[in-house]
């Protein structure tokens, strides 16, 4: 570890007066702290807002790292950053006994995915970050070999061999502006796809959650998985898995963390072949979770759960008999005519392939917002039809 940094943390962020001034300001406006002058020579206020901010990021993002010592980089150097939820599921499914990271960043997905290996490496260019992972990892008492290079570069270098290669690429351009496909992430995975399997059995990469489907399985090739990660039904990631070993059809997990719904598991290709029945609503009503429609496996959930659609651009399935292990919310339900729909009466609104947004229907029919009952405005096959809870 650079010696410099190590005196810089301890003498300056470290420091007792200066920590306990962090705490007492994690509420503070920071914008309005941010014009105040710093009441310590030695550490500026953009230096102690910036440790606010990751106090304030790790509390939802990765409580483990609330502990005393941590030292938390920019704002965009944890923006990226998977969280401590989806880097544990990550990791219950990895062992082996070397791992590399070779775009460790701020070292979540690291710290977790390596417990079940014997060696670890972390790749990492930006200097003061990895000094940043090291100095935490050494908070935390994990050991690992951090190595302060471009991924390229130690790609074109390196003679070792590894059980799982882990890679998290960089999902912005020069300009800061977010990217999702492959050819435009840094680094570019078509580009070194040959480079990464040459050196082990596994290649994981973690990918936006906004990328196509067909048009990764299109462009990239040795996939064998892919992992569609939400947390309380907001996706978060599509995680790829890449073998040089060649092997039938490529599994795809859908998978809600955080959540009492069932997750999903498929071969894709399945769709293609999968028919939809069609039916004016029944008894029981549902609604695929985000895992399900980012795959967009519309017809196959229709086909594998014995449920109907109650229409080609309304995703929402109907059945006579409750399927409990349908991955999605599900509701008893009637139609219900507008006219019987009170003012003021209190209601969680849904609009599915409806003209209507839920604020302007609440506005429309003068409703209040929550509570336990549901109104659904949608349409089947005969047109426009509102569902209320029963």
């Amino acid at each position: 570890m650079n010696v410099k940094f190590v005196k810089s943390v301890e003498n300056k962020l470290l420091n007792k007066e200066v920590q306990n001034y962090i705490h007492a300001n994690l509420k503070t406006d920071l914008h309005s702290l941010l014009l105040k002058k710093s009441p310590f020579p030695e550490v500026s206020m953009q230096e102690i807002v910036q440790q606010i901010k990751g106090k304030q990021v790790a509390e939802k993002k990765f409580p483990f790292l609330l502990k005393k010592g941590i030292i938390f980089p920019p704002q965009l150097n944890m923006e990226q950053s998977s969280s401590e939820k989806t880097a544990l599921y990550k990791s219950e499914i990895l062992k082996g006994k070397k791992f590399i990271d070779l775009t460790s960043g701020f070292g979540i997905d690291a710290y977790y995915l390596s417990q079940n290996f014997e060696e670890v490496t972390l790749i990492e260019q930006n200097t003061e970050l990895l000094e940043i992972v090291e100095h935490n990892w050494s908070v935390l008492e994990r050991k690992a070999r951090f190595i302060n290079r471009k991924l390229e570069d130690f790609l074109n270098e390196n003679q070792e061999y590894f059980d799982t290669v882990y890679l998290d690429p960089a999902r912005r351009d020069q300009n800061k502006n977010k990217v999702f496909l492959l050819e435009d992430i840094s680094p570019n995975i078509l580009e070194i796809h040959n480079n990464l399997l040459s050196i082990s059995d596994q290649v994981i990469i973690k990918l936006s959650p906004l990328i196509d489907l067909k048009y990764l399985v299109s462009v990239l090739s040795n996939i064998f998985r892919i992992d569609i990660i939400a947390l309380k039904n907001d996706v978060k990631e599509v995680v790829v898995f890449l073998s040089k070993e060649n092997k039938t059809g490529i599994i795809c997990n859908c998978v809600n963390l955080e959540s009492d719904e069932s997750n999903f598991s498929f071969t894709f290709g399945e769709e293609e072949n999968a028919e939809s029945e069609y039916s004016e609503p029944e008894k029981f009503i549902y609604i695929p979770n985000n895992t399900v429609l980012k795959a967009g496996i519309f017809n196959l959930i229709s086909e594998k759960f014995q449920v109907k659609k109650l229409h080609s651009n309304t995703h929402l399935y109907t059945s006579t008999e409750k399927r409990e292990s349908f991955p999605g919310r599900i509701f008893e339900m009637e139609v219900v005519d507008s006219k019987k729909i009170k003012k003021k009466e209190q209601f969680n609104i849904i609009s599915k392939n409806y003209p209507l947004k839920p604020e302007e229907i609440k506005k429309k029919y003068a409703l209040k917002d929550g509570g336990n009952n549901y109104l659904i405005f949608t349409q089947s096959k005969k047109g426009k039809i509102i569902l209320k809870s029963v």
